[in-house]
């Protein structure tokens, strides 16, 4: 018996994948073959639209995981903050395309960008506060049960706030190699000067580099990690 693959969701397009995935209005989002000035206009929207997409999942996932710390749940909150940090790893990884456009493709297309700027993300703006938020409510769990933040660091893997801990930290070096990473590309593509110059926006990329969600935690781990080395001498 043939199987009847009519659409039965409501919306635009033609299958039901169509409609579910909004195909339609997303393959739409990007300049058209008349609008755009260089043909790399479709790499660069790709790249970032795809970008905020991840980064709408990462805020998800990361509010999730501030409930499931206040409701003691900390395995989930482990584990929804793993997902969230695949996200960065992934958008990292696709910074690789920009390997393929030149600093002179990139001059020739960037009026099309007015004066927009990473900066003015709104998806890391959302996961941004909500990566602060998250480190205010795992600091709140740890003094209501009079955890010293000292012991988090390595993580003990019995134990879920341990755990917790190493999946924050681990978080936070995901985002700063991507903040590295991005930095590379702005020099490499956009041509600007590099950090330290005067005027340069590199420098504020530069610093954003070394900044952490949980940097008491990153402490912690530094410190754990150098008592440790020193107990090692002979």
């Amino acid at each position: 018996m043939k199987r009847d693959h009519s659409p039965v969701l409501p919306g635009a397009g033609a299958t039901d994948y169509a409609r579910y995935m909004r195909t339609d209005t997303l393959l739409g989002l990007q300049r058209s073959p008349a609008e755009v000035v260089h043909r790399d206009e479709l790499l660069f929207q790709v790249v970032h639209q795809s970008t905020e997409l991840w980064l709408k999942l990462a805020a998800a996932e990361l509010v999730e995981a501030t409930a499931r710390v206040n409701a003691g749940d900390l395995a989930v909150a482990e584990a929804l903050l793993l997902r969230a940090t695949l996200a960065v790893r992934l958008i990292t990884d696709q910074l690789a395309m920009f390997r393929h456009l030149s600093p002179v493709d990139f001059q020739t297309m960037q009026p099309a960008l007015g004066n927009g700027s990473g900066a003015e993300s709104p998806g890391w703006r959302r996961v941004q506060a909500a990566g602060r938020e998250l480190g205010r409510t795992f600091a709140g769990h740890l003094a209501a049960r009079g955890i010293p933040l000292a012991t988090l660091c390595p993580a003990n893997p019995a134990d879920p706030v341990h755990r917790l801990a190493e999946a924050m930290v681990e978080w936070d070096e995901r985002v700063s190699l991507w903040r590295m990473r991005h930095y590379q590309v702005a020099l490499q593509v956009g041509g600007h000067a590099p950090a330290g110059t005067p005027g340069s926006p590199m420098t504020m990329l530069a610093k954003l580099v070394e900044h952490r969600f949980f940097p008491d935690l990153r402490q912690a781990r530094l410190h754990r990690t150098g008592n440790e080395t020193d107990a090692a001498q002979p």
